[in-house]
């Protein structure tokens, strides 16, 4: 082997090292700042009630929309404990309106007015619920609750990990909002949130120090 082609070689090794070295770096930065925005996310805990009875009460609640029915047949179990508890809160005095935030992008696919309709099978009456058909996403809701409705201090329903996030893009668009936990769902609707929620934690801090997303639509 000649003394140039030794050189090549050499050069091409050494290239193949630092790209890997580059590659493990930009991958380790990754997931530092995943690990930072979670741990952001994390932190507004403190903010979302479990009891009810603790709750301090509140002119309106935001409660965030999901699909009623899963793979075409099943009841989606986040949709009724979210319901359920929009409706406890309500039942109580907690709140006294109740705002539905969800996806209506497709003229097949309703969220909000589902979540309508289950509140008013639960005894919540029409005049009391306030319908939001562009809460595409939870970042789109929490704003959409104060452009819209000039609401910047209510409860947000949802489940615990949800209501964390909702609250961390709330709070840090100014808003003094709460949480209520809605109850948990089984372990088979739990597995695929393991993955996809450190993800959204990621990106809602994205959306708030780096991208500065707006809702889809501001009113």
């Amino acid at each position: 082997m000649n003394f140039a082609v030794r050189i090549s070689l050499m050069l091409k090794k050494r290239s193949v090292r630092i790209g890997l070295l580059l590659a493990a770096a930009v991958l380790l930065a990754v997931f530092l700042l995943i690990f930072y925005a979670n741990d952001r996310v994390a932190r507004c805990a403190q903010y979302v009630y479990a009891d009810a009875g603790q709750l301090p009460e509140q002119e309106c609640a935001l409660l965030l929309g999901t699909a009623r029915i899963v793979q075409g047949k099943y009841l989606n179990e986040y949709f009724q404990s979210r319901t359920e508890a929009a409706a406890e809160l309500y039942r109580s005095g907690k709140v006294r309106r109740i705002i539905v935030s969800g996806d209506n992008s497709r003229k097949d696919y309703d969220e909000t007015t589902d979540m309508k309709a289950a509140l008013v099978e639960l005894g919540i009456p029409e005049k009391d619920i306030l319908m939001d058909y562009a809460g595409f996403r939870t970042l789109d809701s929490v704003l959409r609750a104060r452009n819209l409705f000039g609401y910047s201090k209510y409860v947000i329903v949802s489940q615990q990990f949800h209501c964390e996030r909702a609250v961390f893009l709330a709070r840090a668009h100014g808003m003094e909002p709460v949480g209520f936990a809605a109850k948990e769902v089984s372990p088979r609707f739990r597995f695929k949130r393991y993955f996809r929620e450190p993800l959204a934690r990621f990106k809602a801090w994205l959306d708030i120090y780096i991208l500065h997303t707006r809702p889809h639509f501001e009113k």
